[in-house]
């Protein structure tokens, strides 16, 4: 095997991959394990999130590939909606459940929400106290603390179902909220940015995202919006987000092809991050997104099927011939640390100039 490169030309490759240019490597990442949420276990302990970070690291040292050790301090997706007073409850098989606060029966209560003080909101102080834990008790540099789109936190706020219905409904009223949560989150993500003294990525997953790129989100709800709505809804508020923070990531789960376009028109666009087995219409998001912004294009194990018997080097390489190198770059995982060791020398060989 090849001189392994230090984190500080990976840092590099991984910087100008995202400014699209040209690259030696294919960057790319392998996550080892089952998923891990903000479940009840590591919510409510900071040590048991200390202790699985440190141990999910160690498990990586021999793995290859463009991730280095960090600390994902977890609050769960829903912490901006729990800011604005959405109950929540911390459980053992997903980030803490919701309970909205805004239903059609009571749409003129977006009016009444105040937007939550990043020092004094009882979520947010038990989130800077985990991030003072962690960085207290570890050298690792930390992500951000989970950093959800407007429209993801504005979903759990209003009714799931009802929300999705009111942006043709009640437009005049989502369009309020989301003014508030866009306010709010970046407010919250500024008030991280103080706290933070030593940042791993501008992102709450494992990619390296320099601070001075932007920020990456995670913006679900997306595949749920026709285009048009997309672009009243989520570009408008992605793009102050981005503004704030000179650039901005756009993350989505599901099938999002048909809104790929709109998302292209976000303001200082710098990349877009999706679970592409959930995408069957590769040649919409080729056409619309390739070698014009950075791809993180995911495929876990898990994101094949349950029995699904893929090779993951086969499926790595597809996706570099079909959406080609510019800009490219590749998450995946494996259940073992033995066998992420083994996929990342595969990966290395396929995806190296």
């Amino acid at each position: 095997m090849d001189t392994p490169l230090s984190i500080e030309t990976k840092k590099d490759l991984i910087r100008r991959n995202w400014l699209l240019e040209k690259v030696d490597e294919v960057p790319f990442l392998i996550e080892i394990g089952p998923f891990h949420g903000a479940f009840k276990r590591y919510f409510e302990s900071d040590a048991e999130e200390l202790g699985w970070n440190e141990e999910f690291h160690r498990q990586r040292e021999q793995v290859y590939d463009y991730g280095f050790p960090n600390i994902k301090p977890n609050m769960g997706i829903n912490i901006v909606a729990s800011a604005f007073g959405c109950a929540y409850t911390p459980n053992d098989e997903a980030d803490p459940w919701v309970t909205p606060i805004i239903r059609e029966e009571n749409v003129e209560d977006v009016y009444k929400l105040a937007i939550p003080d990043p020092l004094s909101t009882p979520i947010y102080q038990r989130a800077w106290e985990r991030v003072e834990y962690l960085q207290t008790h570890s050298s690792l540099p930390l992500r951000l603390v989970n950093v959800p789109s407007p429209l993801v936190t504005a979903s759990l706020i209003w009714d799931y179902t009802s929300f999705i219905e009111a942006t043709m409904i009640y437009p005049k009223e989502v369009h309020a909220l989301l003014e508030k949560v866009t306010e709010a989150t970046i407010l919250y993500l500024k008030e991280q940015l103080k706290r933070i003294r030593n940042l791993y990525s501008m992102g709450h997953e494992m990619w390296h995202l320099p601070q001075d790129l932007g920020v990456r989100i995670s913006d679900d709800t997306a595949a749920l919006l026709s285009p048009d709505l997309y672009r009243e809804f989520g570009v408008r508020y992605n793009s102050m987000i981005s503004k704030a923070f000179g650039g901005i990531v756009v993350h989505s789960c599901g099938d999002v092809q048909h809104v790929v376009e709109p998302m292209m028109e976000t303001e200082g666009l710098r990349g877009l991050d999706f679970t592409i087995p959930q995408n069957p219409n590769w040649e919409a998001i080729r056409n619309a997104a390739a070698g014009k912004t950075a791809l993180c294009l995911r495929h876990y194990y898990w994101d094949h099927g349950k029995d699904a018997k893929v090779d993951l080097v086969e499926y790595s390489n597809r996706i570099v011939n079909f959406f080609g190198r510019k800009g490219l770059f590749i998450q995946t995982s494996t259940p073992t640390a033995e066998e992420a060791v083994k996929l990342g020398q595969a990966l290395h060989r396929v995806l190296g100039s």
